[in-house]
């Protein structure tokens, strides 16, 4: 059965988009996209997927093998209803212990973690930190603008340094903290891969929308980049196509190391 489009058929390029689309389809990339019980955003990570020229590859929670995959999506939502603290109970689902053990293997499996996947990230220690409430405890949504600070990861090579984008953000549990020791060495070491630009939205430490690890191949943020890869889609402000290059960046990286 062909699957319907979720949000319409209109599409734009984005950074890199037409490069990627054409050397994904010859290299068949495939990405996984995990689904969790209360995952919300899948089948919109696996269209942006698709549009960057990727194959979405469908991975349940439960299950134990990751298959063949060259890099991995973990969505935003309510993870077993955020019981216990955001995050908490995913980390210890049958996957993520695959998805730890491939990201911090040799290979650096390339691992994106958008609003929810950035607290599963956190709680699985594959990123520094933790999320808590929004410092004005309200659920936020809004269209919101980032400062690209790091271009070296998988996930961000198509964008420029000192870029601005706008992605839709939508959370309450979107206030990263971590101690100032920590905090420091993230700047340091060029980890802080994007800022909340004009309006820090959760209050989070020195307005951090974003970080990686230290090899740059394990990504998370709190905006959902998702949202914003068609035109006419997206926010309203710009292209509404900014989010796309999170997907065409690892797709290129892909592509560049099979060749």
């Amino acid at each position: 059965m062909t699957e319907l489009p979720l949000i319409g058929e209109a599409t734009a390029a984005g950074p890199g988009a037409e490069r990627a689309s054409s050397a994904g389809s010859l290299a068949g990339a495939k990405i996984g996209v995990v689904t969790f019980p209360g995952t919300l955003d899948d089948r919109d990570a696996a269209r942006a997927v698709r549009l960057a020229g990727a194959t979405p590859v469908a991975l349940w929670h439960a299950d134990t093998t990751l298959g063949d995959i060259d890099a991995v999506v973990i969505p935003g939502g309510f993870s077993y209803g955020d019981y216990l603290r955001a995050g908490a109970i995913a980390r210890f689902a049958p996957l993520m212990s695959r998805i730890i053990d491939a990201a911090n293997s040799d290979a650096r499996l390339p691992v994106l973690g958008i609003c929810n996947g950035f607290q599963i990230l956190t709680e699985s220690h594959l990123l520094p930190g933790s999320m808590i409430k929004n410092d004005h405890l309200k659920f936020m949504c809004r269209d919101q603008v980032l400062r690209v600070e790091n271009t070296s990861t998988d996930w961000t090579r198509d964008y420029a340094a000192g870029q601005e984008i706008t992605v839709p953000l939508k959370n309450q549990d979107g206030q990263y903290i971590a101690d100032e020791k920590t905090l420091d060495a993230l700047e340091a070491e060029g980890r802080v891969v994007f800022r909340y630009v004009g309006f820090n939205p959760n209050g989070s430490r020195r307005d951090i929308a974003g970080i990686a690890n230290a090899a740059g191949n394990v990504v998370g943020l709190m905006p959902h980049p998702e949202h914003a890869v068609e035109a006419g889609f997206g926010p309203e402000d710009g292209s509404g196509t900014e989010g796309l290059g999170f997907f065409t960046s690892v797709l290129n990286k892909i592509v560049g190391d099979n060749k």
